[in-house]
């Protein structure tokens, strides 16, 4: 005997009922398996007093056309008011807005002589980086501010990482595993943020107007 698998599964909780949707299914047979559970069965529970749903999808992704459909099936009984819509997964805009919030640190500080600020992504320092003070990155560095210490980006070995501040003036710079030359580039201070990239093995500098044209992807959106 095959046993069908229920699509919506209602329990109760102390704080009203739980609807569980099915995740694997179609979006069709969840429809007429909810509607089956509403016009059919548990009509002990789905009369009398108003009672919160919570709808629980699992990871199936719902727009919000959808939502509306299974929301307007369940308030067919007037007694069940909907309290909330939950599911597993996240949009892209979402996950993309994850994704920025792990890979990119923001401080807003001042790295002192002695001092270490390390970062595993992307850094934005609000503030200097005093002789002897050190911020060392995986990613990019961008400080919004003066940087007289010593940075390293692409720790791990990113050659594609950048090194930016708003005055450039550093004891040493590094990218991966290519160490700067003390030079005239940032010895003479002409004003502007600039920024530090490889070309070829070789490190340069540039002002921060041409970084669209040396690094374009750092302004690409990645899904």
């Amino acid at each position: 005997m095959t046993t069908v698998k229920s699509k919506v599964t209602i329990k109760g909780t102390k704080e009203g009922l739980v609807f569980f949707m099915d995740d694997t299914c179609s979006f069709d047979e969840l429809l007429a398996d909810l509607r089956e559970k509403i016009e059919h069965s548990h009509q002990q529970i789905l009369s009398g007093p108003l009672i919160r749903v919570s709808i629980k999808l699992g990871k199936r992704y719902c727009t919000p056309e959808q939502q509306e459909e299974l929301t307007k099936i369940i308030r067919q009984k007037g007694n069940l008011v909907i309290h909330l819509v939950e599911a597993d997964v996240i949009t892209k805009e979402e996950a993309f807005a994850e994704r920025l919030k792990s890979q990119f640190h923001v401080q807003v500080h001042t790295v002192r002589s002695g001092q270490v600020l390390e970062s595993d992504g992307d850094i934005l320092l609000l503030g200097d980086v005093n002789p002897g003070g050190t911020i060392r990155s995986t990613g990019n560095i961008y400080v919004l501010g003066h940087l007289r210490g010593y940075a390293h980006a692409g720790i791990s070995g990113d050659t594609e990482a950048i090194i930016a501040a708003a005055v450039m003036n550093p004891t040493q710079l590094r990218i991966a595993e290519v160490v700067s030359k003390p030079g005239e580039e940032w010895t003479q201070n002409s004003g502007g943020t600039e920024f530090a990239y490889l070309e070829n093995e070789t490190m340069l500098v540039a002002k921060m107007n041409y970084l669209s044209r040396i690094r374009p992807e750092l302004g690409e959106t990645k899904a």
